[in-house]
């Protein structure tokens, strides 16, 4: 008996062993090099305020040639302004585009090649450009659906497009989709706003695998509630329960949040999240992604389980959130 459970232990360790052995053989073709942004040429969309601005800023302050992509001219040209501001060299140039990325993918193309003509081949492309909608499901307009998804989903797809091709010809290249927490998790009033940011991980995903060979890599940016524009504008309309329900995570500076994901596709990372709870969610839901070293890996074989243990509080929360304000509503509504 004794020596059966002793050859069982070895065999386990051996099976370790061998993993870890397998993970360390995999671990070279999984970590790219980083890619230096210094005279780069980098393109992001929804650059005129939030989180676009930021990223912007970010890559400026580290050498890069900026396309600047938004649709509100006058705001376009006050960010180009201020990005100029944070400039290392007399060499580098904003150059800003006020053009709809959700619409017309033969016009992103043609203002892209534009672009490119100007500044050279695209090195990065960030996709910041998003809208929100949160509300009941059955309440949304059925138009905002289908908006959130030519905005969110397609103006990613796009800009991707009109890229793509030169960087596989030239064998480099960083692509960045801008999701979100809330797609990673499904939360209550997201229905049209969750589908279109889960959508952009499954995009990321299928490319990923088609332009690795290539030598480009893509990132999936999981911001949580972030202090921009857009997120001031969402409050005013934001359901209570998603109101209660946000109150779970702190809401981070938009700084903070483009320095994480700069960095991160820098290095080529699949998926990029901001803090603890950004962290464990990106455990959590890592699936069949990409990996980009054997720690993550390891991490994810650990922890798994301890986390999604952790997540049944925060579901059970957000559950009881939503039922007190069912019953409070109900309440009222006799009153009425």
């Amino acid at each position: 008996m004794t020596g059966a459970v002793l050859l069982a232990a070895a065999t386990g360790v051996a099976l370790v062993l061998a993993f870890l052995l397998l993970l360390y053989i995999v671990s070279p073709l999984t970590s790219p090099k980083p890619l230096s942004l210094s005279g780069a040429h980098v393109v992001v969309t929804g650059g005129s305020s939030g989180i676009g601005k930021s990223v912007a800023i970010e890559c400026f302050k580290q050498g890069a040639f900026i396309t600047l992509i938004a649709r509100n001219e006058s705001r376009l040209l006050e960010a180009k302004r201020e990005i100029e501001k944070f400039s290392v060299n007399d060499k580098q140039v904003v150059h800003s585009i006020s053009v709809d990325v959700s619409k017309d993918c033969a016009n992103v193309e043609r203002v892209l090649k534009q672009a490119q003509e100007k500044l050279g081949p695209v090195d990065m492309l960030i996709n910041c450009a998003g809208t929100s909608a949160n509300g009941k499901f059955e309440e949304l307009d059925i138009s905002r659906f289908e908006q959130l998804m030519a905005i969110n989903y397609l103006g990613s797809v796009y800009p991707t497009r009109a890229v793509v091709t030169t960087m596989k010809e030239r064998r480099m290249g960083r692509i960045v989709f801008v999701s979100s927490q809330a797609g990673q998790v499904g939360l209550f009033g997201y229905s049209a706003y969750s589908a279109t940011k889960f959508a952009l991980r499954g995009l990321a995903e299928a490319l990923q695998m088609e332009v690795k060979p290539y030598n480009i890599y893509i990132t999936v940016a999981y911001p949580p509630d972030t202090d921009t524009p857009g997120y001031t504008e969402e409050n005013e309309t934001k359901t209570l329960e998603a109101k209660l329900i946000s109150e779970a995570s702190a809401v981070c500076k938009p700084d903070h949040v483009a320095r994480t994901i700069v960095k991160d596709a820098i290095l080529g990372k699949f998926s990029s999240s901001v803090g603890t709870d950004g962290h464990m969610l990106a455990v959590l839901t890592s699936g069949m992604s990409p990996i980009s070293s054997i720690a993550e890996v390891l991490e994810a074989v650990i922890c798994m389980g301890f986390f999604r243990f952790m997540s049944l509080y925060y579901i059970a929360s957000f559950d009881n959130i939503i039922r007190r304000c069912m019953v409070k509503k109900e309440k009222s509504e006799k009153m009425d």
